[in-house]
């Protein structure tokens, strides 16, 4: 037997020790406020009370939050009218001043920590879309974009996801070979417009492509443009299938 096979009984023990170790020497704290919580990658209560997870019924295909229950397979007014080139997309939560803060530091402001735990969210809301995947794949940031906030965050998510689920992650399979602009104060047809051919399928990755099922990983969905258009470009590439999972989405109120 070789010396990590003998340490396999107390791996358990270990793996408990280290963890009693961080929490002592960086106690934990709320991904959100930062307040002292319970252990690590936990939300406090009262900020937890002010996420609004998305929660069934919704649209079969993007997973907008119906106020009740319209049957099975029930579409979207939008869904209905223009189906996208995604099969599914889900959310953990919805994207709002409750939410926003804890996205934003997440994508701006290096809290790269909080990945694990949002990758557990993102395990438990897309759990039949995680089930069916070949792949897990993240949105591609342009590298001019990527040189300067200096991570992926749709990156991290995947590959945090990957980790939690036993799932194959290809990070650089799509790439996003234009630079496009920031799309925060753009309508729905100006993202759009924004974002067509924007991506491409990395050329070594090809191979990966054909045949499979793809789930598309990405912090925020809003309009669904950018999911769209890399959707497009992996049907485009052979995948038989691409279900989109995001951390949070814009939900308009009517």
């Amino acid at each position: 037997m070789g010396f990590m096979e003998s340490l396999a009984p107390l791996r358990p023990w270990l793996q408990a020790a280290a963890t009693r170790l961080v929490d002592a020497v960086l106690p934990p704290r709320c991904l959100k406020c930062g307040g002292l919580v319970d252990s690590q990658g936990g939300v406090c209560p009262t900020c937890w009370q002010g996420l609004r997870f998305i929660t069934p019924p919704g649209c079969a295909c993007c997973g907008l939050p119906f106020e009740f229950d319209q049957g099975p397979g029930s579409l979207c007014g939008a869904c209905a009218a223009a189906p996208p080139a995604f099969d599914r997309a889900r959310a953990v939560f919805r994207y709002d001043e409750n939410s926003r803060d804890l996205i934003l530091a997440f994508k701006h402001a290096d809290r790269t920590a909080s990945a694990p735990a949002f990758a557990a969210w993102l395990a438990r809301a897309g759990a039949e879309l995680v089930a069916e995947a070949d792949l897990i794949v993240p949105v591609p940031l342009h590298w001019s974009r990527l040189f300067t906030r200096r991570y992926n965050q749709a990156a991290l998510l995947a590959l945090g996801l990957g980790r939690q689920c036993g799932r194959k992650v290809v990070p650089d399979l799509l790439v996003r070979h234009r630079a496009t602009p920031k799309q925060g104060r753009l309508g729905r047809l100006a993202r759009q417009r924004n974002v067509a051919g924007a991506f491409a399928v990395h050329p070594r990755r090809l191979g990966d492509v054909a045949g499979h099922r793809i789930l598309l990983i990405d912090d925020v969905l809003t309009t669904g443009a950018t999911a769209t258009a890399c959707a497009k470009t992996l049907r485009q590439a052979g995948a038989c299938g691409v279900d989109v999972l995001a951390l949070a989405r814009v939900v308009a109120v009517s």
